[in-house]
């Protein structure tokens, strides 16, 4: 009898107060790639700590090759060939490749001096598997984080690794380097390799995966296979309903002009001149490939980069932004990339975090924090942005990446901005979350708030805008109405190419 590699057999798992994995159970064959998707809060990631054995099942059973396998320490899971690549890599920027693939089982001489040559050479065996070019003795600082991604995977192979687990290996990749990834993915299955990969980007699933399981609410939600598997199946399994209209839009006229830019440069492209405006009400998307200074630009708008050049009017007044407070006076805010490091106080609790971009509001006499103000604002937040959280008080790491996410819009929206600046609002949430964060925007736009956001998801640039401005190279090179929204025309447009109907 054919038994699979690894099987997970009605797993439950808890911790204080929830049931993280309830009865769960998926089997994973050898040279298969299978996804594992779900909302955030879903299990995912409670069932892959046990499987790498950082965590042990408080009931149900592990089976590897037929056999019962007790996976109690990530050593035991090792040596039967199950690796863990984080979605924040674990690797050490101050040694070279070679060094970190050997990282702690360095080879050694009789004399117990580490043996360099045999790490030279088992890594580039290693490194060929997963297509990286480079010499072992490479410092890590020289590889960009698609190929320090792949360090870690050959870091893996090196340890005979016959599962691999990755937890949302693309979200800090670019286009080009996810290709690469995908590339490698396909040449390890070949090569006899299981995969099991963790995504919310259901494109990805659709094209990598041999097949789908699907969790929700730390159970199994359903299964599909490699001919079943399709965008909108995948998304009803995960949150239990039809979201077809993800990207409905509410019709409303927009309203006058509210920020206008003239010649406006960043540091980081001081040639590249920009001119735009936009209008009350009005979701402007800002599109283009990574690099082409997006994020850069809404620096500037903000105030955390003086601009090179140029002029910002805002509701027809020229502004001139040296600090973000200036900004934040002028109504205009920015939710960043990066929300854990430049958006949240992560180890702070929900009000706290709500009360900080107000705090002169919170402040009774200049002195003490009015915490009744600062309550009444948390509990707005939670209310009116369906944060889950067990309360105000709950420190914000242990909230799902979605809630933090609109931790961070509530705690801006509490100023009652004019301007909304957005930087990847979606970017490593799930679907229900991206949802919720799509209404929310509709909603504020029909309220007369201009949003400016950027997006390297062509699909919600294209669902989500009134107009989409694209860039390239520092500049807004083209400017799309919502009917002329193509994929096509936005890749155009991004790479520096003319457009023919672009107006």
């Amino acid at each position: 009898m054919n038994h699979p590699l690894l099987e997970v057999r009605i797993v439950t798992k808890y911790f204080p107060g929830v049931v993280a994995l309830k009865q769960v159970s998926l089997t994973l064959e050898a040279g298969e790639v299978l996804a594992l998707i779900g909302e955030n809060g879903a299990g995912k990631s409670t069932l892959m700590k046990i499987l790498a054995g950082i965590q042990q099942p408080d009931l149900g059973k592990l089976f590897w090759n037929g056999k019962e396998a007790d996976i109690d320490s990530v050593e035991a899971a090792m040596e039967l060939g199950i690796a863990l690549i984080h979605q924040e890599l674990n690797l050490a920027d101050n040694l070279d490749i070679g060094s970190n693939i050997f990282l702690g089982r360095e080879p050694r001489n009789k004399l117990g001096i580490v043996n360099r040559r045999i790490i030279r050479e088992e890594s580039r065996k290693v490194l060929e598997r997963v297509g990286l070019d480079f010499d072992p003795r490479t410092s890590l600082t020289k590889l960009s984080i698609g190929q320090q991604q792949l360090v870690e995977i050959a870091k893996a192979l090196s340890m005979n690794a016959k599962v691999l687990i990755m937890d949302e290996p693309t979200s800090s990749l670019s286009s080009k380097e996810t290709r690469r990834l995908f590339k490698v993915v396909k040449d390890l299955k070949q090569q006899g390799v299981s995969v099991i990969y963790i995504a919310h980007r259901l494109g990805e699933v659709k094209e990598l995966a041999d097949r789908v399981v699907v969790f929700r609410d730390g159970q199994n939600s359903g299964e599909l296979a490699k001919e079943e598997i399709s965008h909108d199946r995948m998304v009803q399994l995960m949150v239990g309903r039809d979201v077809s209209q993800l990207y409905e839009r509410t019709p409303h006229k927009p309203g006058d002009e509210i920020l206008k830019v003239t010649d406006l440069a960043s540091p980081a492209f001081p040639d590249a001149k920009n001119n735009f405006s936009i209008r009350a009400g009005e979701i402007v998307g800002l599109a283009g490939l990574i690099g082409a200074g997006r994020t850069e630009l809404l620096r500037v708008l903000f105030g955390i980069d003086d601009a090179v050049s140029g002029t910002i009017e805002v509701a027809g007044k020229p502004r001139e932004f040296e600090h973000p407070r200036d900004a934040i006076e002028a109504g205009m805010v920015l939710v960043p990339e990066d929300r854990k490091g430049q958006g949240l106080v992560i180890d702070w609790p929900l009000d706290m975090n709500g009360s900080l971009p107000g705090l002169n509001r919170h402040l009774k006499q200049k002195a003490f924090i009015d915490k009744r103000n600062e309550i009444e604002t948390a509990e707005r937040m939670i209310d009116d942005l369906n944060i889950k959280t067990p309360n105000r008080k709950q420190i914000l790491q242990f909230l799902s990446g979605g809630n933090q996410q609109k931790v961070v819009l509530g705690k801006w929206l509490s100023l009652e901005p004019k301007i909304l600046l957005l930087d990847e609002p979606t970017r490593g949430i799930d679907v229900g979350a991206k949802e919720e964060i799509y209404h929310l925007m509709d909603k504020l736009a029909a309220e007369g708030l201009a949003v400016l956001f950027v997006s390297s998801e062509l699909e919600e640039i294209m669902g989500v805008s009134d107009r989409v401005l694209v860039m390239h190279e520092g500049k807004v090179t083209g400017e799309l109405a919502r009917s002329d929204l193509t994929e096509e025309s936005i890749m155009q447009l991004a790479t520096g190419q003319e457009l023919a109907t672009a107006h």
